[in-house]
């Protein structure tokens, strides 16, 4: 094949992918309905250690697991976003590992608040102004 014409399959694959994350994307709006109407939680991460599993253990390549990992946080957070952005504090300010962790965690599409101490970060989740706190482990 030429290089004109594999761009031209990446195209279309590109163009497929994009209506699959909007199908998708739909579904989950549907699945945010039904958790409101239950009164379910809307954040389940065994679902979504559930759904890396499962696509890791089924890759088939050439992507390995770890780059199918890092685009699906992005997919999932996008998504979940859909249904109410997860409100993350974190010890800021952006940039730093705390910042980043929280990234890495709950993908770019979550609402990072960042705070200046880490029982700043307990308290905003005590005081429901986050749904989550990410904290460092060690601290100097």
């Amino acid at each position: 094949m030429s290089l004109s014409e594999l761009r031209k399959e990446i195209d279309s694959i590109d163009q497929q992918i994009l209506e699959l994350l909007s199908r998708r994307a739909s579904v989950v709006q549907e699945v945010g309905h039904t958790k409101s109407r239950e009164n379910t939680h809307y954040f389940t991460p065994e679902r979504e250690f559930n759904i890396f599993q499962r696509l890791t253990s089924s890759n088939p390549g050439p992507l390995d697991s770890a780059a199918i990992r890092a685009i699906y946080i992005e997919i999932l957070s996008a998504c979940r976003a859909l249904e109410k952005p997860l409100a993350v504090s974190f010890l800021g300010p952006e940039g730093t590992f705390s910042h980043l962790a929280s990234i890495a965690r709950f993908g770019r599409s979550a609402d990072f608040r960042p705070v200046e101490s880490i029982t700043e970060v307990f308290s905003a989740v005590e005081r429901n102004l986050a749904d989550y706190g990410v904290v460092p482990v060690e601290n100097s």
